[in-house]
C-alpha cells in the first residue's frame, strides 16, 4: 500500500482510538482499581478484536457481520453484564490490603474474554471499521500484503495509545495508598466501569 495511505489510516485511527469510549474507560477503571501487572490480557483481547473487525472490512466480510448481527448482538449484551459484573466487584472490593499488596487478580481467561467481549460489542469500534474505514481505503484494492500493512499500522496505534493509558492510570494509582484514597478509587473505577456498560447497551 502507498505510505499516504496507511499514514491517513493511522490518522483516523489515533483519533478513533484515542478519545475516550467504554473501552478505554474499562481499560483505565481496571489498572486505578487492580492495577497494571494483570491487564495485558485484555488489552491482547482488545487488539485481537480490532483485528477482527478490520479482517471483516478488509475481505469484505461487513455483509456476515450484517447477516449474522444477532450473534454480535449477544456478544454485546454479554460484554455489557460481565463490565457491571466487573463494577459491582470493585465497588465491592476490600481496601485493607497491606502495603503493596494488590487485590486477587482475576484469570487471564476471563480477562481476556471481557476485552474481546467489549471490543467485538463496542459500536464504536465496529462503525469505523465497516463503515468508516472504507472512505479512507480502497478496500477493494487492498491485497494481502496490503491487509498485513494495514494490520501492523493498526498494532503499532493501538499499542501506543493504549499503554499511554495503562501508564497514565498507573501513575494515579501510586498517589493512592490510603484506605479512604483505596475506598474512593474503587468506587470511581466502579462507576467508570458501570458507566463503560451504559454506553456500550445504550448504543
Amino acid at each position: 500500500m502507498h505510505l499516504a495511505s496507511l499514514l491517513i489510516f493511522a490518522a483516523a485511527l489515533f483519533v478513533a482510538a484515542g478519545s475516550p469510549g467504554p473501552s478505554i474507560a474499562a481499560l483505565v477503571a481496571r489498572v486505578i482499581s487492580k492495577g497494571f501487572r494483570d491487564v495485558f490480557p485484555f488489552l491482547l483481547a482488545m487488539w485481537i478484536g480490532e483485528g477482527i473487525w478490520l479482517s471483516l472490512a478488509v475481505f469484505g466480510l461487513a455483509v456476515v457481520a450484517q447477516t449474522f448481527h444477532l450473534a454480535f448482538v449477544v456478544v454485546k449484551w454479554i460484554g455489557v453484564l460481565y463490565l457491571a459484573y466487573l463494577a459491582w466487584k470493585m465497588w465491592t472490593a476490600p481496601v485493607d490490603a497491606k502495603e503493596g499488596e494488590m487485590p486477587r487478580e482475576d484469570s487471564a481467561g476471563k480477562l481476556f474474554f471481557a476485552g474481546m467481549a467489549v471490543t467485538l460489542g463496542n459500536p464504536k469500534i465496529m462503525m469505523f471499521y465497516l463503515a468508516l474505514l472504507p472512505t479512507i481505503i480502497d478496500l477493494a484494492s487492498v491485497s494481502l500484503v496490503g491487509w498485513v500493512e494495514l494490520t501492523a499500522t493498526m498494532a503499532v496505534v493501538l499499542i501506543a495509545i493504549d499503554l499511554a493509558w495503562v501508564l497514565a492510570a498507573s501513575q494515579a494509582r501510586k498517589l493512592l495508598r490510603s484506605k479512604r484514597a483505596m475506598k474512593i478509587a474503587n468506587r470511581v473505577s466502579a462507576t467508570t466501569m458501570a458507566g463503560a456498560a451504559a454506553a456500550i447497551a445504550a448504543r
